[in-house]
């Protein structure tokens, strides 16, 4: 008997071990995939920024004054003289602008060609420059503080991810620049700010630097709106019938056969599904939230519909023998007094479906949504992207030394976007469990 407790104890206490150190290593998994992510896109947050004064000189800027409203004019004509301006505007050489700017800002006597020069603030500077004039013309002639973003190249040179140390052919930036900018950065011209443009601006191929994620962003919102609002009355109604008021047959066990299927099929295959009938068969625009938002709800489902059945089935009967003794139909039993204490449990199953969505990327890609699309949808009809979706394009871009850092950076928006839906959620479910 004593060798046999002892044996008990023995594997009692290596049960708690190897439980414990499951525990701690799926922990330190987590902790190692936190710790890669946010050390690679925290740097991602700071914008390198180029300080200049800014001379908008005549004669560069050779252009008559901008059109004003004549008394007697119309506003049609007014805006089209406007826009006959801008266009003149728009052909000015603003590359020159922004070149005797930074020739005003490096040493007396430093020899530099135009294109190394303007190799160190991005190649958007010069609209920056010209929507600034665009929007009041008395700039002409004067000296002003802009602030311009720097490029991706001189982005990698002053945060050092580049070796420093390589030969001038394996470098970014020709050598003259590379001195220019470390010129500039102990003068004050380069500065570093928080990367709002990360925020604010959608994709860009011709200026990487100021590629943002307005535009995958709205359109990961979108598609979740349409998961939610399609997806979760869809399932937990599905739920509900076949739980409590469908008969037993061969046709509902085919059914909730062919759900749990579901549940276990590839997301690929309702990417493929998607394309099929949404785009070809019913002609949604590609690239569209709408498409995409269709595509996941349907492999939102079968989540939402397992768990609700296995919620309601957990209800206890004498709750609902409670309710049809004291008179209530079953459709009032269902809910006013099972569904209710389910709820819960519904929105966890929602998280979960919810969770497994927003990070879907390969049905995504076959129905389109990884165009390049340089504009945020202002409808679920418009073309766009998603932040999974945006996360692919930038790992595969060819400059790895500032898009690593980008898309780590992406990807702690993306986990921030599910943590705040997840918050939400659990919010809820606490205010009902509460009530309950």
């Amino acid at each position: 008997m004593r060798a046999g407790l002892g044996r008990r104890h023995m594997t009692e206490n290596l049960f708690r071990f190897f439980g414990i150190a499951a525990i701690v290593a799926a922990l330190g998994f987590v902790a190692i995939l936190f710790i890669d992510v946010l050390s690679k896109g925290i740097p991602a947050f700071v914008q390198t920024n180029l300080r200049l004064e800014v001379t908008f000189d005549p004669e560069v800027l050779d252009i008559e004054p901008a059109p004003a409203l004549q008394e007697g004019q119309s506003q049609a004509d007014y805006r089209a003289a406007r826009l006959a301006w801008e266009r003149q505007v728009a052909m000015l050489n603003w590359n020159r602008i922004i070149e005797e700017a930074l020739r005003r800002a490096a040493p007396a006597g430093f020899e530099i060609d135009s294109r190394q020069i303007l190799s160190i603030p991005e190649t958007d500077a010069r609209h920056v420059v010209r929507a600034l004039f665009v929007a009041n013309p008395d700039l002409l002639g004067q000296t002003v503080p802009v602030d311009l973003v720097a490029s991706a190249n001189t982005d990698n040179w002053v945060k050092g991810s580049i070796n420093r140390d390589l030969g001038d052919t394996q470098q970014q930036l020709s050598a003259p620049a590379r001195a220019l900018i470390d010129h500039f950065e102990t003068e004050g011209v380069i500065t570093s700010g928080f990367a709002w443009g990360l925020f604010t601006n959608v994709d860009s191929r011709s200026a990487p630097a100021s590629a943002g994620l307005a535009g995958a962003f709205m359109g990961s919102f979108y598609m979740m709106l349409i998961v939610i609002v399609l997806a979760v009355p869809i399932g937990v109604g599905s739920a509900i019938y076949l739980e409590e008021f469908a008969p037993k047959s061969r046709f509902t066990d085919l059914i909730e056969v062919n759900i749990n299927n579901l549940a276990a099929v590839p997301s690929i295959v309702f990417g493929l599904l998607g394309a099929a009938v949404f785009i070809n068969y019913f002609k949604l625009p590609l690239s569209a939230p709408l498409a995409g938002g269709l595509v996941l709800t349907l492999m939102t489902l079968p989540t939402i519909i397992i768990a609700t059945r296995a919620a309601l089935q957990g209800v206890s009967p004498s709750l609902r023998q409670a309710a049809l003794g004291m008179g209530a139909s079953k459709t009032q039993m269902v809910f006013h007094h099972v569904l209710p204490v389910t709820f819960p449990s519904i929105l966890t199953a929602t998280i979960i479906g919810v969770a497994q969505a927003i990070g879907e990327t390969a049905p995504l890609l076959l129905i389109g949504m990884n165009a390049f699309v340089a504009s945020v949808p202002a409808t679920p009809l418009d073309q766009a992207t998603a932040l999974p979706v945006q996360i692919y394009l930038w790992q595969a871009n060819e400059n790895r030394n500032f898009f690593e850092a980008r898309t780590s950076a992406a990807i702690i928006v993306l986990l921030a976007f599910m943590i705040t839906l997840n918050a939400i959620a659990i919010f809820l479910r606490s205010r009902l469990e509460r009530r309950a």
